[in-house]
């Protein structure tokens, strides 16, 4: 369950703005009621107020072609060329929203059974099976999970068409022979594709970890990392725009999604950069950072000033918990 979040993120996140006038999950989703907080229930600030439930739309997530106007905080100018801006990420943006919302319906059910409204949490949790099985689904297409699946379908294809095959030139059937032979080689690079594709996903290798502090090589700004994918996941067009063809490493390395103090660049929410664009401040950063979204997807910074991400942040990208103590800076020190 969820610990140590507001009652409402996304209400939050609605109310300050964030998500821009034009918030498109308004007409997916609709108010059920709304309860009066009396005191807070988490440890962020914003515990009192109006609770909204709502009642979801799973089959959001379902379409490829899904879209959050989230709008940014600050407008950028719209300046062409490479720069910063060039590696904003609406589509990192949407994922850390749609993470909220996960994390907003878990509070909410959790908040119904305190309140023992049964009926209520129960509506919830159904909503909240949806979404989930909807991103898992999701996850597993992007990491490499539904590849595996996808090349040991087209290998049992491969057994399938390489009998009829046989069968083809038996029969003297030349023509269907001709043609079979044809979809097996299409199957059989497609099936090399993608166990390709699900190798480098299972053994990716990270050089920087959720919360930790970075700097970009290029740009200069101070950013923390929320979020990361073993290759580019971004789209064609976006990597176009980000030059991403021009990296040394190109698209087939890991790259982050980084939430960007906005003291360093207002105009820059999130940015998704390739990891050989980052590298890790020495001495390590403990300076002030500040941008809207920490305060949800971390617990806190540790001795060494990086962030600690919550548990359900961990659990989304596999990753273990990471933390500098004071005892551990003391020691280093000796």
């Amino acid at each position: 369950m969820v610990q140590s979040l507001s009652p409402s993120t996304l209400k939050a996140y609605y109310n300050g703005g964030i998500f821009g006038s034009a918030f498109s999950w308004r007409k997916h989703f609709k108010i059920l009621r709304k309860t009066q907080i009396t005191s807070g229930i988490g440890s962020h600030g914003i515990g009192h107020g109006k609770r909204v439930f709502l009642e979801g739309n799973s089959n959001l997530l379902r379409r490829r072609d899904m879209r959050v106007k989230a709008g940014w905080l600050f407008k950028g100018s719209g300046d062409q060329g490479l720069d910063a801006s060039s590696e904003r990420s609406e589509s990192s943006n949407e994922d850390i929203l749609v993470f909220f919302f996960q994390l907003d319906l878990a509070t909410r059910v959790q908040y119904a059974l305190n309140l023992e409204q049964y009926d209520i949490a129960q509506e919830l949790r159904n909503k909240l099976t949806e979404v989930e099985a909807e991103v898992i689904k999701q996850q597993e297409a992007k990491r490499g999970s539904s590849s595996k699946s996808e090349a040991q379908d087209k290998a049992i294809s491969i057994i399938r068409l390489r009998s009829d095959l046989q069968n083809a030139i038996e029969t003297e059937n030349y023509a269907l022979a001709a043609k079979l032979r044809d979809e097996i080689s299409k199957l059989e690079a497609e099936s090399l594709a993608a166990s390709a594709k699900a190798l480098v996903h299972g053994n990716a290798q990270y050089s920087f970890r959720l919360g930790q502090k970075v700097k970009h090589k290029i740009f200069g700004y101070r950013a923390v990392v929320c979020g990361m994918d073993p290759v580019c996941c971004e789209s064609s067009s976006w990597m176009e725009t980000a030059q991403i063809e021009k990296l040394s490493r190109g698209s087939n390395q890991p790259f982050y999604q980084v939430l960007v103090d906005v003291h360093e660049d207002p105009n820059l929410l999130v940015a998704y950069v390739a990891e050989e664009n980052l590298l890790a401040p020495d001495p390590p950063e403990k300076g002030r950072f500040d941008h809207p979204y920490i305060s949800f997807l971390f617990y806190g910074a540790d001795a060494a000033g990086d962030f600690i991400p919550i548990k359900q942040l961990r659990e989304k990208y596999n990753r273990p918990r990471h933390e500098i103590t004071d005892e551990d800076q003391d020691g280093d020190a000796q």
